[in-house]
């Protein structure tokens, strides 16, 4: 079976408009019998988008045209493919409640969702680590060095499998080592094997799946998979539930890479 669990959509506020029915054709004619869109959530309640463009999360107000709209796919397309309703989840360090409130709210609706980390607090303030490399390398000199960057990204990530989000917590974790992104930017050389190697190990305990994300091959600076390759590998070896995600934001960047991550995993 041909799977691609990480999908974006016109309704992504950072994205491209591109009709959801061309991401469907595109995923039949390539063989996939099985996508799932995964739009970024609502923020939670309370939290305040903090990148410049405020368009991390989708608007809660467009929620509910997003379910239907892909209802309706899901019964167009029956015969054709399997679409599975999702969302991306974030999880941000001391909004567990409102994040599960959300989670109890919007759940029920979803088919698949993903539980990602993109936002890291640093002395009560927050920072999207993946927005660009500017804000990257200066949040890199306000926490005091680009290894301490990827420390917190860590810890936070391993919080994120540890959070009590309620019954509707997603299962899968996505891009796990996003920080990664900007690699070739800062040019600085750390070494987060341990960290990897103990939050694989963290989500064999609590029994998640792995995004095995093919969008950091298409960054100028980041060039791997989220994880690279060879931790997904040992994710397998872990037995591990790989899941393959294009984390496509349009139709061109669909499926990018499935051959090279996924099949030779």
């Amino acid at each position: 079976m041909k799977r691609d669990a990480h999908i974006h959509s016109p309704f992504c506020p950072h994205g491209t408009t591109d009709a959801f029915e061309l991401y469907i054709e595109k995923a039949i004619k390539n063989g996939f019998s099985d996508i799932s869109f995964t739009e970024h959530a609502p923020a939670p309640e309370g939290f305040i988008d903090t990148v410049p463009t405020k368009d991390s999360f989708l608007n809660k107000n467009l929620l509910e045209p997003y379910l239907v709209k892909l209802q309706q796919l899901k019964k167009q397309y029956t015969s054709d493919i399997s679409i599975h309703i999702g969302l991306e989840f974030d999880y941000i360090e001391g909004y567990e409640k409102e994040t599960a409130h959300l989670l109890n709210e919007i759940g029920p609706t979803l088919d698949d969702s993903i539980l990602s980390v993109h936002f890291l607090l640093f002395e009560k303030k927050y920072t999207c680590i993946d927005f660009s490399v500017e804000s990257f390398l200066h949040f890199s000199e306000q926490v005091g060095s680009v290894e301490n960057a990827y420390d917190l990204y860590y810890k936070t990530l391993q919080k994120s499998i540890l959070a009590d989000l309620g019954p509707y917590k997603p299962k899968r974790i996505g891009h796990p080592t996003l920080i990664h992104k900007f690699q070739h930017a800062h040019q600085m050389k750390v070494d987060d094997h341990a960290f990897i190697m103990s939050t694989l190990q963290l989500m064999k305990e609590r029994r998640y799946e792995l995004d095995v994300n093919s969008a950091g091959l298409a960054k100028e600076y980041c060039r791997e998979p989220y994880p690279p390759e060879r931790y997904i590998f040992a994710a397998k070896e872990l037995d591990i539930p790989l899941v393959f995600g294009s984390d496509a934001h349009r139709v061109h960047d669909l499926h990018q890479y499935y051959e090279k991550v996924y099949t030779d995993s």
